[in-house]
């Protein structure tokens, strides 16, 4: 059919093969965009300023998607529920920032009840691992006295941050992660929380769904704002973020 998106299959391990723009994206399944390629940092770099992200299971081929409607949360939009903030005067969360990126992605990819597997392989850790060490993959952590309890990482594009998995180890951890994330994204002047797609929990927690293409105008708008030197995720005081 003339028009129809075209769905393309990239050379394994080509860098330089271009992946395609998310327009082309399929619309069943929602914003499967491409197969192939590979993780290095300079790829996965220019898809996350695209709107692009990869996602698949082990054994298949790297699976780069871009869905509409994209899911986002607004910085200063995140619903505080009446138990998540009974919850945060009940208990002393510390919020520590780029102090255990390596911990928060494999408590991310371990099994989780219910669930067969996970999407984060080895190659995927060991990419999003290369990432942090170039500034620019990031982590929040939320710990209870020494043990670390939840937490988020992702991939930052300009103003918005993208944000990829996050974990809970005891209850509201991973709420509380998110709040302080989009205390300090709100500070930093971040347009928005990508969460790709949407599920009950995000939408509990204010997300909502924006077309495609209006979400990669915003990545586009603010491609070069938020100028936030890597070193301000560690260095920046967290004092208040979840307070």
């Amino acid at each position: 059919m003339t028009g129809a998106p075209k769905f393309l299959c990239l050379a394994t391990q080509s860098v330089s093969d271009c992946l395609p723009s998310p327009e082309l994206a399929l619309t069943a399944p929602d914003g499967l965009l491409a197969a192939g390629g590979s993780l290095l940092p300079q790829v996965l770099v220019e898809a996350y300023q695209r709107g692009i992200f990869p996602w698949f299971s082990q054994g298949q081929p790297v699976l780069w998607w871009s869905p509409d409607p994209r899911t986002v949360i607004a910085p200063d939009s995140l619903h505080v529920s009446r138990s998540l903030q009974r919850s945060l005067r009940r208990h002393t969360w510390r919020i520590t920032l780029d102090q255990a990126f390596p911990a928060v992605i494999r408590a991310c990819a371990a099994p989780r009840p219910g669930a067969d597997g996970t999407w984060l392989s080895q190659d995927m850790i060991n990419a999003y691992d290369q990432l942090h060490g170039l500034g620019h993959a990031h982590s929040l952590e939320c710990w209870r006295d020494d043990e670390l309890v939840g937490g988020i990482y992702g991939v930052r594009a300009g103003a918005v941050f993208c944000g990829e998995s996050m974990f809970s180890r005891v209850t509201d951890a991973s709420k509380v992660a998110m709040l302080a994330l989009c205390r300090r994204l709100r500070c930093w002047g971040f347009a928005l929380l990508d969460c790709q797609v949407a599920n009950p929990h995000l939408m509990s927690l204010g997300a909502r769904e924006m077309p495609r293409q209006e979400f990669l105008r915003i990545l586009a708008d603010t491609a070069l704002a938020a100028a936030v030197s890597p070193r301000a995720w560690q260095e920046d005081p967290i004092q208040g973020l979840v307070e």
